[in-house]
C-alpha cells in the first residue's frame, strides 16, 4: 500500500505504523464519516512474507482470530479498539 492510497472508496492511508512477518499496519482516515477532521482508524494489510499455501492459511486464521478477539474485548473496555470491518 502507498501513502495517500484509498481503499474500498473509504479508507485513506496516512502513514505506516509497523511491518512484520504477516504484513503491515497503517494509520488511515475513514472518508465515509461526515466530520472534520476525519476519524482515524488502523488498517492491517495481511501479506505474509512466505507465499506458501500453508503459511497463507495460518496467517489468515491468526488474523481472523485476532479480529474476533478484538470484537469481543472492544465492547468491554474503551481503550481496546473494536474492528470496524474485516475483509
Amino acid at each position: 500500500m502507498q501513502i495517500g492510497q484509498i481503499l474500498r472508496n473509504r479508507y485513506k492511508i496516512i502513514k505506516i505504523l509497523g511491518r512484520g512477518g504477516f504484513g503491515a499496519t497503517y494509520l488511515a482516515e475513514d472518508l465515509n464519516i461526515p466530520t472534520t477532521p476525519k476519524p482515524k482508524c488502523v488498517v492491517k494489510h495481511l501479506q505474509p512474507s512466505n507465499p506458501e499455501p500453508a503459511v497463507l492459511k495460518l496467517a489468515k486464521e491468526l488474523f481472523e482470530r485476532e479480529a474476533s478477539t478484538l470484537y469481543k474485548l472492544g465492547n468491554l473496555h474503551p481503550q481496546i479498539p473494536t474492528p470496524v470491518k474485516v475483509y
